[in-house]
């Protein structure tokens, strides 16, 4: 049967076990559209408000399924929209899938509206792309159409977007009677000489002393959470986890130490003082992992992933696929039951110790005060989505994630709003348990990330989606305003907001969306036991003091400066 690249493009993705493209419609994708129409019972088309958060949508949709999230844009503003979106999936290596309608091909150069081909004095979206994205190609012949969908999967299967460039006339031309789209083969990349290292750094390490893991984003990428306890058991290490990387392992497993670097605990500091070695499980240990850590990793450090970490290490075992890998760890270290262990319930469980802040004295909640509401509202299987920032900070330093539930905070790039479109992707891919009920997922961010991309609010409302919008409001970028204090004496403020309402504006907004301001800790369990009971989204305004420092090291060793 005779299709269009568009219909090959939708039925592709639906091969490869996508069920929604996110997207904002244009002149120049619009048939993409048309395609998806007619495989509504396969693939929902979702059209966000802004083509940065239909990114975020199909980052996090992509990282709560360890799946493919697929994205379209039509050309000119709509392109470059996707630009921040796609440079986080880039450097949190997560696979998305950008498809980019393009003026027609016989206008390129002639003036075409929002023509990007590189002709005649107008720029080359492919040069943009190509600096972000792990494949990128202009597709000029519809014939290699399917040649470059398979190149591009292959790519963002490795880790990071892909990026087709899709003229017009090319989206609308017949491709003829084409066999089915079958899906490329992953090839894992393996170093079986670092592995065996690694694993006689264990048992050597096994035999002397304690062994200590720091767990990363790649393991819940590569869906290996449970090799990671596992692993932990067979060699009853201590664990450590990254930030972006609070639901590989958690509060409830054996031997957890918390969280690493900027935003982390004494417990895994300790720890890794007085280990025979340091395992790092999928992590590159950015800075904001490695703050404070400096002078205890190194010279015993070991590190199986992807990547290598960007310290020295004595080996680096290249792995992208740590489950299989953790398994065959585990296996060889005379521990291949294939039973995860889980803790003793007679054994006391003990969260890490929070880092001393200093006293706030400016109104509102605390931030400490917030999260451990939070954490006490949360079902077992909640999904939580975090803005970067001194709530970022807060979340991660406090929050205990729900062992079934998913945790996502944008580190990469840090964009402010990220988490409002990921939350909603994620959502819809997760949304329904196995018994039909819904799953509810959480966002908390600060007001700056909300007026920067909180409006997808209204995509959220639109699908009925359960998901519940906390927004701590401090009326400031306060982690600009804490900077302005620390390391500019606190001579002025450009960072500083006018007081809105948030949650009267939601309401006003969507007077069937459940808002709600809380003013103090009991309130805010009253309206979060609501809002997390309650089916479709809800909203919840918190205010808080610009001025309170949260539990980031960098600011907590900083004096502050006299003018």
């Amino acid at each position: 049967m005779p299709s269009r690249v568009v219909d090959y493009l939708v039925n592709a993705v639906s091969a490869l076990g996508v069920r929604h493209i996110f997207g904002v419609d244009g002149a120049n994708i619009e048939d993409l559209y048309d395609a998806a129409h007619a495989a509504a019972d396969r693939v929902t088309a979702v059209v966000a408000k802004h083509e940065f958060a239909a990114a975020t949508m199909a980052d996090g949709y992509a990282r709560s399924t360890s799946g493919l999230g697929v994205v379209c844009a039509t050309s000119g503003g709509g392109a470059m929209n996707l630009v921040a979106g796609l440079a986080e999936s880039h450097a949190s290596r997560v696979p998305v899938l950008a498809l980019v309608g393009q003026a027609p091909t016989a206008l390129e150069g002639r003036g075409a509206f929002q023509d990007s081909s590189g002709r005649a004095g107008t720029f080359d979206a492919a040069e943009l792309f190509d600096a972000i994205a792990l494949y990128c190609a202009r597709v000029t012949d519809p014939a290699t159409l399917p040649a470059h969908l398979s190149r591009a999967v292959a790519a963002a299967g490795a880790g990071g977007p892909a990026v087709l460039l899709l003229p017009k006339d090319v989206q609308q031309a017949d491709l003829g009677p084409i066999p089915a789209f079958v899906p490329p083969r992953r090839v894992h990349g393996r170093d079986d000489a670092g592995i065996e290292r690694i694993l006689d750094g264990l048992r050597a390490a096994r035999a002397i002393g304690k062994v200590v893991i720091i767990a990363g984003a790649q393991v819940a990428r590569d869906d290996a959470r449970g090799e990671l306890r596992d692993l932990a058991a067979a060699l009853d290490a201590g664990v450590g986890v990254a930030p972006d990387a609070l639901d590989v392992y958690g509060y409830a497993d054996h031997g957890y130490l918390g969280v690493a670097g900027s935003m982390g605990h004494a417990e895994l500091a300790d720890a890794l003082r007085g280990c025979a070695l340091c395992l790092l499980v999928g992590t590159r240990m950015p800075v904001t992992a490695r703050a404070g850590l400096e002078t205890v990793l190194g010279a015993s450090t070991a590190s199986v992933g992807a990547d290598p970490p960007y310290l020295d290490a004595v080996v680096h075992a290249t792995s992208t696929d740590l489950r299989t890998t953790l398994r065959e760890l585990v296996v060889a270290l005379g521990a291949g039951d294939g039973r995860v262990h889980r803790i003793d319930p007679r054994r006391p469980r003990r969260a890490p110790s929070p880092l001393p802040v200093p006293p706030a004295h400016g109104p509102g909640l605390r931030y400490r005060d917030i999260v451990e509401t939070l954490n006490a509202a949360l079902r077992s299987d909640t999904d939580v989505f975090a803005d970067a920032g001194n709530t970022g900070a807060s979340v991660v330093h406090y929050l205990r994630t729900p062992p079934a539930g998913r945790f996502v905070v944008a580190l990469g790039m840090g964009g402010m709003g990220y988490a409002f479109g990921a939350a909603i992707g994620s959502s819809l891919a997760r949304r329904h348990r196995a018994d039909g009920t819904e799953r509810r997922t959480v966002v908390v961010a600060g007001d700056g990330a909300f007026y920067m991309h909180g409006m997808e609010i209204h995509t959220a409302v639109q699908y009925g989606l359960p998901v519940t919008f906390v927004v701590l409001d401090n009326s400031a970028h306060a982690m600009c305003v804490t900077r302005e204090q620390l390391f500019y004496g606190d001579r002025y403020s450009f960072n500083r907001f006018h007081k809105a309402h948030l949650s009267a504006g939601m309401a006003a907004m969507f007077p069937e969306l459940p808002s709600f301001a809380p003013d103090t800790p009991e309130e805010l369990a009253t309206v979060l036991s609501y809002c997390l009971e309650t089916p479709g989204p809800s909203f919840v305004s918190i205010d808080c003091d610009p001025d309170e420092i949260p539990p980031f090291i960098p600011f907590l060793t900083t004096s502050r400066r006299n003018p």
